[in-house]
């Protein structure tokens, strides 16, 4: 697996490997979020990806760069949900064995899911020491290649690619991009397409106060943990990683908090006003415009609406 940050050729090569297994989502605008913001907003509808999360891009790549050697053992992460669902997918498409960990309190559309393209799952309790605990027993004993779910160069160059189609699609010149903050795969490739395909264009995270270690990482310019971990953004949940963060911190303007409340007020604005399911770490970006809206009045904003695995059963509002 590559040990270099990518680079531009890295990221246009990884999207034409995965381009013919995902979609190339749709870039939507809405007039009332415009009024709402002060701003344009340019919608990336990662939510209706295949997998329903821009996490197929970041798996499939990671599994398409593989080996036939690589593959014959099949192939293992951790992950509540969307990346697991990645994996399985991207497993599933090239005849590889996947095994996926899985903390016990995940969300059940996204469990189902994963079963349903054929992996192994394992459940852990959810903490990332076990979680990866569990992966490298699974590892040791099947002999599977693991592929993290963001601190790696494959998936950060998969990730990027999302953001290199809204680049492409908005024929106007944005001025701000801000996506979801977890490990921050997404962000680091975010921040390498801008900085790739449209360096005029600053980017910033949104993060979850319940889950705030990247913005505090930010700050003290070395990775921390969060000081308290409780946000209804269960893909938002795990602190950055020693790839992720240098790239984050070299390239991304600021980590704007959020709280949950705002979260669940963001998503359900999605769900009415635009008729899009989003889950509620795919609102978190346009939740960060929202409480800051001062800041980015009259921009042309890009938002990366992550995923829309929603268990329906469980609607916070």
């Amino acid at each position: 697996m590559s040990e270099t940050v990518p680079t531009r050729e890295t990221i246009e090569a990884a999207h034409q490997l995965v381009a013919p297994w995902i979609h190339r989502t749709p870039v939507m605008t809405s007039q009332f979020f415009n009024r709402l913001c002060g701003a344009e907003l340019f919608f990336k509808c990662e939510n209706l990806q295949k997998i329903g999360a821009f996490k197929a891009r970041g798996g499939l790549n990671a599994i398409l760069s593989l080996s036939p050697e690589q593959l014959k053992n099949g192939v293992t992460t951790h992950s509540s949900g969307n990346h697991a669902q990645a994996i399985a997918f991207a497993a599933a498409k090239v005849g590889a064995k996947a095994y996926i960990v899985m903390p016990e309190n995940s969300p059940l559309v996204k469990i189902r899911a994963v079963e349903e393209y054929g992996a192994e799952i394992t459940f852990c309790v959810n903490t990332p020491e076990a979680r990866q605990e569990t992966v490298d027993q699974i590892t040791e004993k099947t002999g599977a290649t693991f592929i993290h779910p963001f601190n790696n160069y494959e998936v950060i160059a998969g990730q990027a690619t999302a953001t290199k189609e809204l680049i492409e699609d908005v024929k106007a010149h944005l001025d701000v991009i801000v996506a979801p903050v977890g490990g921050g795969g997404l962000l680091s490739g975010t921040a390498l397409s801008a900085r790739y395909f449209s360096p005029e264009t600053k980017v910033y995270a949104g993060e979850p106060e319940g889950a705030a270690d990247a913005v505090l990482s930010f700050r003290s310019d070395k990775i921390e943990k969060a000081p308290y971990v409780k946000t209804i953004a269960d893909g938002l949940l795990t602190y950055l990683g020693d790839k992720t963060f240098p790239i984050i911190k070299d390239h991304v303007t600021d980590v704007l908090l959020v709280s949950d409340e705002e979260i669940i007020a963001a998503m359900r604005y999605l769900w009415e006003r635009m008729k899009i399911v989003v889950e509620p770490s795919g609102a978190v970006s346009l939740a960060a415009i929202i409480r800051n809206k001062e800041a980015f009045t009259g921009k042309k904003i890009g938002v990366i609406l992550t995923g829309g695995n929603v268990d329906l059963g469980k609607l916070p509002f």
